[in-house]
């Protein structure tokens, strides 16, 4: 089977790629002389190296960057370029890149923020290349990943995760995704080097390597994960085209006695907000729980926004309930904010609490479990809980994620049409 997600993006990507100005000269900027051009950049992790690229350029001296992994580009938000030094911050993630300009290469760290505060730092290096990143040793793939493999992640505990991976192979390149029960592990690519293969990103939040060999029956064993500089899990595959996941609808539900979704958080300037507020009454409400440091989360942002603004005048109100990295208010506020203005969100967002799924759990007693950030509530006009969706699947499982803005647009249009007196169902349903 020809894998219809990645067939179209990856010569679109090529194409991109093919005009970027890999050998502009440095701009002069009031930093100093920017290091414009294309560079070919690594992030070292336990298990190995994360292959990414950043573009930067200074149009009218004013310094700018960005990521590029494979099928994404992402734009960095904060880019300076002084004495030397590099700087590219990620506001959202509260995550920064600092490498210092020497001898035509840059070397520096990526400092990834966690809960509570905490940091990881892994090295970081660039220099100088093309768009197209050639394959070290030059061995030819002995394998073809291309199509839909069932996939177990190898939990600590000895438990297993189901997942579904989809990969796309053009010679020695591969590109793919990782489908999980909670959402995906986007935009990742890679190269296949004999029975050898590697996929990885850094897309500003998250650093993932997955790598690992093809056994000469076809079954990938044994292979790694790596997640920044604290998580390695082992994973193994086998080919399935007809591989799935379990209904994201069927997860999470109210609990026996709840017939009511109720939430009463700060937003970021202190005001309570309750789901008793007369700005809900008789309105179809979308509640979704989510953290600004999850790009699941990001994603569906990018997406809800907009349809938020599209669909509010028909009695459609959206809530966030943040769950973030700081316990503070004030720190969870700024973080807000940030997330605010980057999708220009013009709906509640609500400091919930911490970015922990058992204490996101508490929270929210009504609920069996918080599987996932995000988790997406579709409450009817009489407040009924009709349907609620765990995880959400991004951009970077293609028809994946077109078939789910589809269903969320059904749901909602659906539930919009019903007058505000009809008695809807209360209870969750996976329809």
């Amino acid at each position: 089977m020809k894998n219809r997600i990645f067939c179209t993006t990856a010569v679109a990507t090529a194409a991109l790629l093919s005009v970027t100005a890999c050998d502009q000269p440095p701009a002069v900027t009031a930093q100093g002389a920017a290091p414009n051009g294309f560079w070919q950049a690594s992030i070292s992790l336990p298990g190995g190296d994360i292959d990414t690229a950043i573009e930067i350029s200074s149009p009218e001296g004013k310094i700018q960057a960005s990521l590029v992994n494979g099928q994404e580009r992402v734009r960095i938000r904060e880019v300076s370029f002084k004495d030397g030094e590099l700087r590219l911050r990620f506001p959202a993630f509260n995550n920064e890149i600092r490498a210092t300009l020497v001898d035509g290469a840059l070397q520096g760290d990526l400092t990834i923020v966690r809960r509570h505060g905490e940091k990881s730092s892994m090295p970081f290096r660039a220099s100088r290349g093309s768009a197209t990143r050639p394959v070290e040793g030059g061995v030819a793939p002995t394998f073809d990943l291309s199509g839909r493999w069932q996939v177990r992640f190898h939990e600590p505990g000895g438990s297993n995760t189901e997942a579904v991976g989809e990969f796309a192979q053009r010679g020695s390149r591969l590109f793919g995704t990782f489908l999980n029960p909670n959402g995906d592990h986007r935009f990742l690519a890679g190269y296949v080097r004999g029975a050898e293969f590697k996929l990885s990103t850094f897309d500003g939040a998250h650093a993932f390597l997955f790598s690992g060999k093809v056994d000469p029956d076809g079954a990938i064993r044994n292979a790694g994960f790596w997640a920044g500089t604290n998580w390695h899990q082992n994973w193994s595959a086998t080919r399935n085209e007809n591989a799935r996941l379990s209904d994201a609808y069927s997860r999470t539900h109210l609990k026996p006695g709840y017939e009511r979704f109720e939430f009463a958080f700060p937003d970021p300037d202190g005001t309570l907000v309750s789901h008793d507020d007369e700005k809900f009454a008789g309105k179809v409400v979308l509640v979704t729980i989510v953290g600004t440091w999850c790009p699941n989360c990001n994603d569906e942002a990018r997406f809800i926004a907009p349809l938020h603004r599209e669909y509010r005048n028909r009695g459609l109100e959206v809530v966030a309930l943040l769950f973030e990295h700081f316990p503070e208010h004030e720190l969870a506020a700024q973080q807000a904010r940030a997330f605010r203005d980057k999708f220009g969100i013009e709906y509640d967002t609500l400091i919930a609490g911490i970015s922990d799924k058992t204490e996101a759990a508490n929270a929210l007693p009504s609920l069996n479990a918080v599987f996932a950030f995000p988790t997406t509530l579709f409450i009817d006009r009489k407040g009924g809980v009709r349907h609620i969706h765990t995880g959400f699947t991004g951009p970077g499982t293609g028809e994946h994620y077109e078939r789910l803005q589809r269903d969320f647009r059904t749901r909602i249009e659906a539930l919009l049409a019903e007058p505000a007196g009809t008695l809807a169902a209360k209870r969750t349903t996976s329809q």
